[in-house]
């Protein structure tokens, strides 16, 4: 299966965003691919919650979600959506981060929410509270599809080995993580964090991540670190996407999955312990 990794950077105007993905779809399937992934947010960046609550929709109104939808059905590949902020529903009042598998005929395969909230203050002027304006998930969600069994993560969830490890135990043989990365933390920790769930379970590894400023229309300014990333099963980075907007692409091969699998087969070696104390 030949791979697409979509790396953009995302304003605040979702219609604008729908446009540019789609005509980047169109690219990357003119170019032989057949699974399509974009990275978080991919409908709108904004850190005001006064917007998000002006421009996000129930998934069921979400008009990227069903543009992205007819785009994969006309172009006849697999899309990974890395997330969009959606409305929850009702009691629930904070968004959902939530990803989509998309099937060749436009239907949804799988929904997964985000399950860890980055709630952190990485410098002295960067601080960051998603929890204030979306709702964690409390499920962990993998996909079988005709290339593989996928496993579903995002941005944050990459600092929580526990859940892909958990991804893997479950058949999960290429890990999704699309992402919005700080680039406070990007460039130490996004390359090796990937590399190390890769190497931990076996698996390949697409992630991919907003870049550069985004042109938001109100609230504070971001940007993001862009290097959508494919890691191979033994840890090895495939591609790399810099940090413009643009599309990488990577043959995925499982058999390099089962290889590496073999060799260490960590994913046997759990063992139970007790402790500490």
């Amino acid at each position: 299966m030949k791979a697409a990794l979509l790396q953009i950077s995302s304003s605040d105007d979702p219609a604008e965003n729908l446009e540019t993905v789609r005509a980047m779809m169109r690219e990357a399937a003119g170019q032989g691919a057949g699974f399509i992934l974009t990275p978080e947010v991919t409908n709108c960046v904004s850190s005001s919650r006064s917007h998000q609550k002006a421009v996000l929709q129930p998934e069921s109104e979400d008009q990227t979600l069903a543009g992205l939808r007819a785009e994969a059905k006309a172009l006849g590949v697999w899309l990974l959506i890395g997330s969009l902020g959606v409305t929850s529903e009702p009691p629930e009042t904070r968004f959902a981060n939530r990803s989509f598998l998309i099937t060749p005929e436009g239907e949804i395969a799988a929904r997964y929410d985000k399950i860890h909230m980055f709630d952190v203050q990485v410098t002295e002027t960067e601080t960051y509270r998603e929890s204030d304006g979306f709702a964690p998930g409390d499920r962990a969600v993998a996909v079988e599809t005709p290339f593989g069994t996928l496993g579903m993560t995002i941005c944050y969830d990459v600092r929580f080995a526990y859940l892909h490890r958990a991804l893997a135990h479950a058949g999960a043989q290429i890990l999704t993580v699309p992402a919005a990365f700080s680039p406070a933390t990007g460039p130490g920790h996004w390359e090796p964090l990937l590399r190390a769930r890769a190497i931990e379970t076996g698996s390949w590894v697409l992630a991919p991540a907003q870049c550069g400023d985004h042109k938001i229309s109100e609230g504070k300014p971001r940007r993001t670190h862009g290097h959508s990333l494919v890691v191979s099963p033994w840890g090895e980075v495939v591609a790399d996407g810099g940090t413009e907007p643009g599309i990488v692409y990577a043959e995925i091969d499982l058999a390099q999955s089962d290889k590496a699998r073999a060799q260490i087969p960590v994913l046997s070696h759990d063992r139970q312990f007790e402790g500490p104390a």
